[in-house]
């Protein structure tokens, strides 16, 4: 029987600075029909690269240096330009991993869609290319969008954009589609939504996929094979559940260990990976085994070859049977600090942010209809304490963020710095309170000048700030705080890796002795081995330089490893507040409860979980509960017509909701959430 995919022995090097580097070596797979396939691995391991290979993709820098990409027996590498254009977006999907850049600003939704459709004879006209995009937004859960068709791609969500670019990429039925790192970026109840769909998907369509990704909690709810890459050799491939159940590796072991545990506590990785992937410096042999714990003198010079080792089950690595008998050991759990002494380094008092509300006396003037983004937050960060906000995208994580920093300006309310009352936009403070707080952004690619030297960079705070001291000995001593080199100084930010990149960002924040960091999703775009470093370096940070941190993110697990203290945000509106322990343990509100239950984990497969209440609230209705029309344990019209309470849980956990604690301990202990679980339809 041939196969669908079939990739055998695939070697693939790229030309840089006058010479050539292999990033995919001997690489072989297969995938059949209905089935998906998933590929891990750190940044610059070739997952990405092997991917696109199956849509015959090759830079102008690049060439295969040995090896065949069959497609139903079809080698792809072969196919002119012509032939390739008939497969891609017909035969095969694509799925990019940010949509933003992957849709046309410029176009609007249904002319993108109708452009594939009537490229591949799909639609013989316009009217039917409509009628096919309606069955394509019924398909992938966008049938509440109203005008769909007719909007440009900056007027969805990030959800919504992806699901236009999932519906584009099965617009003509594919037989394989590519999704590489679809959910990077997205908020956990967003990406299972996502989840959820692909997976629908594949059982009505029958599709293959292959699924690229970091984010090994995700492949264990979608893939059936998992392959995982290093420095461009697969080194294992085995059953998903088999793969996390009993890792043979040691680097798939490092990897699984790295990943933070929501439910453990302190929610420390177990055992992380220890540095990070290097080319320059990969041995003749097994490139894992300079940071391997069992690596020998024959593992640096004899190459290792993947071999099958039963069940299905192939590993890249000599010593497989000795890594079955290490252990995960457990991580002693963070210090995490108490009640705030003193004044607080930051201080929000009934603070409402409304976009289209301008600022001084223009805004009195032409007042714009505002758009409620936050409303009436309150909340305290103490010195050296990392204080965290969590909730979807749209929840107002970011826009807090951005009025601390000063470049939004509050409709009301306070923000206090060291007890002392900030102006609201950041041109009227002092140099003094600029410096106290720093920023450091998602995306150091976009947030570090590319034409300026690392050195440059990191003195342009001190020149604008008007801080004395040698610049180069400050500069170096940054460099230093966060473990790099000083002859990074000389370097441009593309000389740079992704995690080096983003220490770079922090070390520009630093290099001015800030109170305050803001840190604003910085470890959302970094595999789990990167991610776990830049939060060892922060908890060191920490530690070393006694900063406070308001820490924004959607993942979870990393809050739950870092912060002292999280609050729950929903639609701008604090649903939670407390201590990271007590509020990632029940009692929960009701949305803090679906951002759990959200969460993907390694040991649990395509779980099933309670779904939230869809409820009619009536047109024009915004409900004195934000969470109103979307909670499971909904009440009644009290939600919609009464301010909930604060009321006050254990260990010091406030939660913002009608429904008595002691009820809510009942509806969220994980007893009573299993057995309702095992009554749902499969």
């Amino acid at each position: 029987m041939i196969r669908l995919v079939e990739v055998d022995d695939l070697s693939l090097a790229f030309r840089s600075q006058g010479s050539w580097t292999r990033v995919l070596n001997g690489v072989s797979f297969s995938i059949d029909r209905g089935e998906v396939l998933g590929l891990v691995g750190e940044s610059g391991c070739g997952k990405s690269t092997a991917g696109l290979t199956l849509l015959g993709y090759r830079a102008n820098n690049a060439r295969i240096e040995g090896g065949r990409v069959l497609f139903k027996g079809e080698d792809l590498l072969r196919l002119n330009r012509l032939a390739l254009d008939r497969l891609r977006g017909d035969r095969i999907g694509f799925v990019p991993q940010n949509p933003t850049t992957a849709l046309n600003p410029g176009m609007r939704i249904g002319d993108q869609i109708a452009e594939t459709l009537q490229l591949h004879d799909w639609a013989a006209g316009r009217a039917a290319a409509d009628t096919r995009s309606r069955e394509l937004f019924d398909l992938v859960g966008l049938t509440q969008v109203t005008n769909l068709s007719r909007r440009y791609p900056h007027e969805l969500s990030g959800g919504q954009q992806q699901r236009v670019c999932i519906a584009i990429a099965l617009a003509c039925e594919p037989d394989l589609v590519v999704l590489d790192e679809p959910t990077t970026g997205l908020d956990v109840t967003t990406q299972q939504q996502i989840v959820t769909l692909l997976n629908d998907l594949r059982a009505r369509l029958d599709m293959s996929m292959l699924y690229v990704t970091h984010d090994l909690g995700l492949l264990a709810q979608i893939a059936d094979r998992i392959g995982v890459m290093y420095a461009g050799h697969l080194v294992e491939t085995a059953q998903s559940r088999r793969l996390f159940d009993e890792p043979r590796h040691p680097y798939t072991q490092g990897l699984i260990g790295s990943v933070p545990r929501i439910d453990e506590p302190g929610g420390e990785a177990r055992r992380p990976l220890r540095g990070l992937l290097r080319r320059q410096d990969l041995p003749p042999g097994c490139p894992f085994a300079p940071r391997c714990d069992l690596a020998t003198a024959r593992c640096r010079e004899e190459p290792q070859i993947i071999v099958d080792i039963g069940n299905d089950h192939a590993v890249a690595c000599w010593r497989w049977p000795d890594t079955g008998k290490q252990e995960n050991m457990p991580v002693a759990p963070a210090i995490r600090r108490g009640a705030i002494e003193g004044t607080p380094v930051l201080a929000l008092e009934h603070l409402t942010i409304a976009y289209g509300v301008r600022a001084g006396w223009w805004g009195r003037l032409f007042p714009g209809r505002p758009a409620a983004a936050v409303l009436d937050v309150d909340f305290a960060v103490g010195r050296g304490e990392t204080f965290a906000l969590v909730g979807e995208s749209g929840s107002g994580k970011s826009t807090v963020a951005r009025a601390v920093s000063g470049l939004l300006p509050p409709q009301s309310g306070a923000i206090f710095l060291d007890g002392e009352k900030l102006a609201p936009l950041v041109h009227r403070r002092t140099a003094q309170q600029r410096r106290r707080i720093q920023y450091i952004f998602q995306n150091p690619d976009a947030s570090l000048n590319p034409r300026a030297r690392i050195g440059t960079i990191l003195a342009r705070p001190l020149e604008l700030l008007g801080a004395g001291g040698n610049v180069r000995a400050r500069v170096d001593a940054a460099l230093g705080d966060v473990r790099l080199d000083g002859a990074y100084a000389v370097r441009f930010p593309d000389e740079l890796s992704g995690g080096e990149r983003q220490r770079v960002a922090i070390a520009r924040a630093l290099i001015a002795d800030p109170a305050l960091l803001i840190c604003d999703e910085v470890l959302s775009a970094l595999d789990v081995s990167v991610q776990a470093n830049i939060l060892e370096l922060l908890k060191k940070l920490r530690a070393e330089r006694d900063v406070a941190m308001l820490f924004i993110s959607h993942d979870l697990s990393v809050v739950r490893s870092l912060a002292d203290r999280v609050a729950v945000l929903f639609r701008g509106e604090l649903m939670s507040v407390g201590p990271v322990g007590e509020v990632f343990s029940p009692p929960h509100h009701p949305y803090t409860l679906s951002l759990l239950e959200a969460v993907p984990r390694i040991d649990m497969v395509r779980r099933r979980s309670l779904k939230s209440a869809a409820r009619v609230l009536g047109e024009g209705i915004r409900p004195k509960c934000a969470y109103a029309g979307r909670c499971a344990f909904q009440l009644g019209r009290i939600c919609v017509e009464k301010e909930p309470p604060w009321q006050n849980s254990h260990g010091g956990v406030a939660i913002r909701c009608h429904i008595p604690i002691a009820d809510l301990i009942a509806r969220t202990t994980p007893d009573k959430r299993r057995k309702a679980r095992e009554e749902l339809p499969l």
